[in-house]
């Protein structure tokens, strides 16, 4: 529920972020898209936006690069109206870029699964900094592993494999449109601010990462996912098992594009693992439990087959 509903107004799906995905993670953010969703100036300067680069994050990420945190509404929409033409322009020239390594906490079960060693090939990659899964460290409560240095905890409910070791990763490469490049200080410093305001532990845990992919760079490929996952997987070495995956990337694909892309992924020999937002990939079962939260992701094999639920930034995950 991170991305925006193109079958919703930009009201609505001012309304449906601030009181479903930032509810009970950012007060100042509900307080922000409740004020937009009920203010016709804003709702009008959107709409001069094309619909891509209207959505909720990416204005209250775009603001937050130009001109630092707003207090609250009244100063937030001060800003963006008095300055439309800056804050039309970054959001035009930046995208919603959320790299939230600590999705790898909900991941991490699932790819201890898969038969060893795994190569990873991400899409909608970003920085990369999901491609590091196996460098990270995990705390679920009972159990912790891994590095001690960059920690990820998640609380786990039902019966979640948690598994004894890391994974072994023999290659690993990722597919985006506009990389990040994580020795440009700009670059840095949007991923930054795509984190929410009050959540500190996040952006702590984000710049660990980050000086982490600096020392051992992930290769991430600049080009659209459709044009260059067949030839990208075609370099995974044959003796690992290849892993498709992605976090929250296709709600930002339109439906023929996501058609698209199943179709590619199904013709590689290579299990697929998919993040999204429930009804992002409309093939997926309905899982048959209800989910711990309003919001939450969907984690899934094969484009078909539901696994667990999960935090849109990892926090949770809950076993099917």
């Amino acid at each position: 529920m991170l991305g925006a509903d193109p079958s919703q107004t930009v009201a609505e799906n001012y309304l449906r972020f601030g009181r479903i995905s930032a509810r009970g993670k950012s007060a100042l953010y509900e307080e922000l898209c409740e004020g937009v969703a009920n203010d016709p100036q804003m709702l009008e300067f959107l709409s001069r936006l094309p619909p891509p680069k209207r959505q909720p994050n990416l204005l209250l990420a775009g603001t937050r690069f130009l001109f630092g945190p707003q207090p609250g509404y009244a100063a937030f929409r001060e800003t963006v109206l008095r300055h439309q033409d800056e804050v039309a322009e970054v959001l035009s020239s930046r995208r919603t870029q959320t790299n939230e390594p600590g999705r790898c906490a909900a991941l991490l079960p699932v790819f201890c699964q898969l038969p060893q060693p795994l190569a990873l090939l991400e899409v909608g990659a970003a920085a990369g900094l999901c491609l590091l899964v196996d460098r990270y460290g995990y705390d679920y409560g009972d159990r912790r592993l891994g590095d001690d240095h960059v920690v990820f905890e998640c609380t786990p409910h039902g019966a979640v494999p948690i598994p004894t070791e890391l994974p072994t990763v023999v290659w690993r490469a990722g597919i985006d449109l506009e990389p990040i490049d994580l020795n440009d200080d700009e670059s840095v410093r949007w991923l930054e601010m795509l984190v929410w305001p009050e959540e500190q532990d996040r952006l702590d845990r984000l710049r660990r990462a980050i000086a982490l992919a600096r020392e051992d760079r992930p290769r991430v490929v600049r080009g659209n996912l459709l044009d260059r996952l067949h030839d990208l997987a075609g370099e995974a070495p044959t003796d690992a098992t290849l892993v498709v995956f992605h976090t929250a990337v296709l709600a930002y694909l339109t439906a023929e594009e996501r058609e698209q892309f199943q179709a590619q992924v199904r013709a590689l020999s290579a299990a697929w693992i998919s993040n999204e937002g429930e009804g992002v990939l409309p093939s997926i079962t309905p899982p048959p439990v209800a989910p711990l939260s309003q919001s939450y992701f969907v984690l899934a094999a094969n484009g078909r087959h539901p696994i667990a639920y999960c935090d849109g930034h990892g926090r949770w995950l809950q076993w099917l």
